[in-house]
């Protein structure tokens, strides 16, 4: 099992999918590491050598922020938005959708679970 940037990658998927399976690595960038450590796209992990997992481990390490780092930065930028009071910050401590979405129906991934409201009865037709 190779381990890169903290994550165990499954050995027996092909190099660009088990990349992706790194938090910030998509298959773009993916794809981009492996052609800048020459491994051609029909190789499987489990066929890599030392020599190449450490050339895509520093790779890694060089050009990209991935796993922890990232998701700190990411934290960070939600705070530093909540804290400014500004209304995308306002829509992150609220927990409604902060990119311009209908609240009126749907929106119920970041709402969570439709509650009863007290009193109020159902119309029939």
């Amino acid at each position: 099992m190779a381990r890169i940037a903290g994550v165990n990658i499954p050995t027996q998927k092909r190099v660009v999918i088990a990349l992706t399976y790194i938090h910030g690595i998509g298959s773009t960038k993916a794809r981009n590491i492996c052609e800048l450590c020459k491994i051609p796209n029909e190789r499987r992990v489990q066929e890599l050598t030392d020599q190449e997992v450490l050339a895509i481990r520093e790779a890694i390490d060089q050009d990209y922020i991935v796993e922890g780092d990232l998701r700190r930065e990411k934290a960070m930028n939600i705070k530093r938005l909540m804290d400014l009071g500004c209304y995308r910050g306002l829509r992150h401590r609220k927990g409604l959708p902060v990119h311009g979405q209908r609240t009126h129906t749907n929106a119920r991934t970041r709402k969570g679970p439709a509650r009863a409201i007290a009193g109020k009865k159902k119309v029939t037709k």
